[in-house]
């Protein structure tokens, strides 16, 4: 899947869900640059309506940073959930090209007390190994200036176009997918990656559970 060499987007680019080849040629993208990358508009108290069985996911990083993701009820709307992953870009790209990513974050205290969305840091695991930690952050200036360049972007994978210091000097990729939501339980969630119709690309999992 790694082993065409592609050329990088350089602006955003929305993608056509319904074409596979086009769906194919994100991932492939994502790996060749070792690092998804996301948005989000400003932080907020939103949540979720529990009768919304779709969002946006999307994970996002500097080319050299940590990978982030970012949680949406859609694209315009304001961030739901922004974590910063412990692991290193190159790592999460690696474990992406086996085709299966499951992301466990686990977090303690009271069950049922309180939403997923405000635990402040969680246990995290890489399809079944403890790689650290993923912290709840707030939104920064960089990341607001990355999702108005994205905000038409529904899904698909690329590199933003730098604009004076808000990258730093350094590529911000995005990978941007539609997720279903799963709720369990008040101490359960998990959003499992929409793949097109007809394809058997990538499949990645989120799990929130609170034990």
């Amino acid at each position: 899947m790694m082993r065409r060499q592609l050329n990088i987007m350089d602006t955003p680019t929305s993608v056509d869900c319904g074409r596979e080849v086009r769906f194919r040629r994100s991932f492939r993208t994502l790996m060749e640059c070792m690092v998804p990358a996301c948005c989000a508009f400003q932080q907020s108290e939103t949540v979720f309506d529990d009768s919304c069985s779709t969002v946006t996911g999307t994970f996002f990083g500097y080319r050299k940073g940590r990978v982030s993701f970012c949680i949406q009820q859609d694209t315009k709307s304001s961030p739901i959930l922004l974590l910063e992953f412990a692991v290193v870009t190159s790592y999460l790209a690696r474990e992406m090209q086996h085709g299966l990513l499951r992301i466990a974050l686990e977090c303690s205290g009271r069950r049922g007390c309180g939403s997923l969305y405000k635990v402040p840091v969680w246990s995290m695991y890489c399809n079944g190994r403890k790689v650290g930690f993923a912290v709840r952050r707030e939104m920064s200036e960089n990341d607001a200036s990355a999702l108005k360049l994205m905000h038409s972007i529904s899904v698909g994978a690329g590199v933003l176009p730098k604009s004076g210091e808000d990258f730093n000097g350094d590529d911000l990729l995005y990978l941007r997918a539609s997720f279903d939501r799963v709720i369990g339980s008040p101490d359960s969630e998990s959003f499992h990656m929409i793949n097109p119709v007809g394809s058997s690309g990538q499949e990645l999992s989120v799990f929130l559970v609170r034990s």
